[in-house]
């Protein structure tokens, strides 16, 4: 499972209510290589399903991810946090044995 903490859905809800994105649009998140630890999140808006899909909805928002990147995101919670100090969007992960400063890239 993936979860949505209300500061995300917020977030989502506003992004969505804007009119820049579509309301048929999902959350696309994978795992790729990079970072100063090793892996990164990636975050994206996306309406086309691709094949082996693995597929959460928590609090009324869709998230998509691929197998492969659901091994590393078991568990966790996607996060928003804003203001001058704010990261944005972030991942709230339990698998994480190290994470870098600015939160953006973690290891296994």
């Amino acid at each position: 499972m993936i979860r949505v903490a209300d500061s995300a859905k917020s977030k989502i809800d506003e992004i969505k209510s804007s009119g820049d994105i579509a309301e048929d649009f999902f959350i696309r998140v994978s795992v790729v290589s990079g970072g100063c630890s090793g892996l990164s999140y990636k975050m994206d808006f996306d309406n086309e399903d691709q094949d082996n899909d693995q597929v959460f909805e928590d609090q009324g928002i869709k998230i998509v991810t691929d197998l492969k990147s659901f091994l590393y995101l078991f568990d966790s919670t996607l996060e928003f946090s804003g203001g001058l100090d704010g990261k944005g969007f972030y991942f709230s992960n339990p698998n994480a044995t190290r994470e870098c400063g600015c939160g953006e890239s973690f290891a296994v």
